[in-house]
């Protein structure tokens, strides 16, 4: 348990959390909306600082980032909670864990140097704060983060983009890259979906990108919910608006969590939303968890080389040199080395 960064006092012993887009006020001795951020007699603490529920070493394409050091591996970490309840979670057994277990609050118990030890004993590159939303624990994301970079380690979030300007501001500058979901382009789909709100998450896009974090985007797309030409081509025309250099991952649902009657994403349905992210301008989409199928290669936008061959999350050949096509030396859009 740590005191929360980013919080006010309100009257008595209320506070109101700053970290992420709800700004919850929170009572005494209740928690916010993510079930992990808890108000102690006018104190407002994590607790899940220190408390790791999962620990990999995963390749960085599968946070996916396929243009920060690609082929490199990450040290990848999560807690428990998270400040969406999105329908079709992928990671809901954890992300949802304090809501469907009385609160409870499970992880092995780590230190910020643990965590840097074990990403350096495994060869990592860089550590991913990942599984549930980061943002939920940032105190111990923010402290990890730090001592990675003094190691000389990179640190990524993998995020759902539902943060404030402040929490952005706070932890970017401890921050390489950081991967965020666009998961639909309405307000309504984001209500009924993920109990929360579009205008947010843009805002962190913008927001990290001018604060000169690496950015990803992603699009779990799922039949029937956010699949229209018209939704794909506003998210779309949404990243070229930021950076038309800015990576796009469009990628297959599978049956999860409260959606599991929906079908997968076929493999068309995917092809349609790279060809409209292209369309739109975009240098850079990627078809995702269709390994063999789906194009996941880095072509230089300009004559078409491919500069980075995968086969799904696999790299085969990184043919960049110098961040530049091997073929007519155009500068890629990525951190490559």
């Amino acid at each position: 348990m740590q005191e929360a960064v980013l919080y006010t006092q309100e009257q008595g012993t209320t506070v109101q959390c700053h970290v992420c887009a709800h700004r919850c006020i929170i009572r005494n001795n209740h928690r916010g909306l993510c079930g992990v951020r808890e108000n102690r007699n006018g104190t407002l603490v994590s607790l899940v600082y220190g408390r790791s529920v999962a620990e990999h070493v995963d390749p960085v394409e599968k946070k996916p980032l396929f243009h920060y050091l690609p082929g490199s591996q990450a040290f990848s970490i999560g807690s428990v909670g998270c400040n969406l309840a999105c329908k079709h979670c992928q990671n809901a057994e954890i992300s949802q864990f304090p809501q469907t277990h009385g609160g409870a609050i499970i992880g092995h118990r780590r230190t910020p140097q643990q965590i840097v030890d074990m990403a350096l004993q495994t060869g990592c590159r860089s550590i991913a704060y990942t599984y549930n939303e980061p943002t939920v624990f940032m105190e111990f994301a923010y402290d990890t983060a730090r001592l990675a970079a003094s190691h000389g380690l990179g640190n990524i979030f993998v995020s759902n983009g539902a943060m404030t300007r402040e929490a952005a501001a706070y932890i970017a500058p401890v921050l390489d890259a950081i991967n965020i979901d666009i998961k639909g382009f309405s307000e309504s789909f984001y209500t009924s979906l993920c109990r929360g709100r579009l205008y947010p998450v843009l805002e962190t896009v913008r927001t990290m990108y001018d604060l000169g974090v690496w950015v990803e985007v992603t699009t779990l797309v799922i039949p029937g919910l956010n699949d229209s030409e018209e939704t794909l081509g506003q998210i779309a025309e949404f990243i070229v608006s930021v950076d038309p250099g800015m990576p796009w991952h469009v990628t297959r649902f599978h049956p999860a969590w409260q959606l599991q009657d929906t079908p997968p994403t076929s493999v068309a349905t995917l092809t349609k939303a790279r060809d409209i992210g292209r369309a739109k301008g975009l240098a850079y989409v990627y078809e995702g968890n269709v390994p063999g199928q789906g194009d996941a290669d880095t072509r230089c936008p300009v004559c078409g080389a491919v500069c980075v061959e995968r086969y799904g999350l696999t790299l085969v050949a990184n043919r960049i040199f110098q961040d530049r096509c091997p073929q007519c030396k155009t500068r890629l859009h990525g951190v490559f080395v």
